[in-house]
């Protein structure tokens, strides 16, 4: 009987699941198009890849851990859960959930305290993937007494040894991410994949808004549009901007806000249109047109909050 000697990728691409996957990443978040095209791209791999052990040809198992550099509010949480569900639905990862860890979770304060929170943390993790936000901050080269060089050790032996049960993806800052593995070059050798998520566009945040206000069944009035527009200009001027998260947050206030006006009128029937609508008042009585962001002071302190 003679084996089979084609592939169906597009049959593959379909019935796998991953098609789906990627469509949901493309509709839920706006732009990042080099992003997106890196997943595409890897996802391709992945698929060619099976085509290959399919054929019996020579398949050299792909490099997956991954780094993700970004500011905050870029989308680097929400693509790691959707690269983990590609990976499942390929074979590669058993399970396909996502472990976030900090440096809290994966560094002890004491001798021997270490190396069984990062174990741990890894056995969460097994097939699936191990998101390690602020990756830099395992790294303290100033501190003779710090024990994040221990947890990057064990993190490098997992990453080598155990690559088909665990993926790890390491996210931060770019500048920080870049002396974090210039410092560590045994690190940035297993890390195959870099992906750098920008900044939005101003017209890339209002879209953010429009379809955050869209899903909780809210509109901006066209006087709190133009008001909407010149927030998000001042506020990415403003120390903390972190992206879709600020935009999120200025959303939540603007709601409030309108929950207190229409509060204060109670003694008129509140109409449907009243409910839904968010006004300009809502937006401009935001700090930030006061050049304030609430959780910092003129003085330069850091309260708790971060936006407004």
């Amino acid at each position: 009987m003679t084996k089979e000697q084609s592939f169906d990728l597009a049959d593959a691409y379909v019935n796998s699941g991953v098609q789906d996957v990627l469509e949901q990443l493309d509709r839920e978040l706006i732009g990042l198009v080099p992003v997106k095209t890196r997943i595409h791209q890897i996802a391709a791999l992945l698929l060619v890849d099976q085509a290959r052990k399919h054929l019996d040809l020579p398949s050299t198992p792909p490099g997956l851990h991954m780094s993700f550099t970004g500011r905050p509010g870029t989308g680097k949480t929400t693509v790691a859960q959707r690269m983990s569900q590609i990976l499942h639905r390929l074979g590669y990862l058993r399970k396909g959930h996502v472990v976030s860890a900090t440096r809290d979770d994966l560094v002890g304060q004491y001798v021997g305290h270490t190396a069984p929170k990062t174990k741990e943390m890894l056995k969460r993790a097994q097939g699936g993937v191990l998101f390690i936000d602020e990756a830099y901050y395992l790294y303290k080269p100033d501190n003779e007494r710090d024990y994040g060089a221990e947890a990057i050790e064990i993190l490098l032996q997992e990453m080598e040894n155990n690559r088909s049960d665990v993926v790890v993806i390491f996210a931060g800052y770019k500048d920080r991410m870049d002396t974090f593995y210039g410092s560590n070059p045994g690190l940035s050798s297993r890390v195959a994949h870099h992906l750098d998520f920008p900044d939005y566009s101003n017209n890339e945040l209002m879209a953010i808004a429009s379809l955050l206000l869209e899903a909780q069944h809210y509109r901006l009035s066209a006087d709190a549009q133009e008001a909407f527009v010149e927030y998000i200009e001042r506020r990415r001027l403003l120390p903390f901007f972190a992206n879709a998260r600020s935009i999120r947050n200025a959303i939540d206030r603007a709601r409030l806000r309108q929950a207190s006006r229409l509060f204060t009128r109670m003694d008129q029937p509140a109409t449907r249109d009243d409910l839904i609508t968010i006004e300009s008042s809502d937006i401009r009585a935001s700090r930030v047109f006061q050049g304030e962001v609430e959780g910092y002071h003129q003085n330069g302190s850091v309260a708790n909050s971060t936006d407004s």
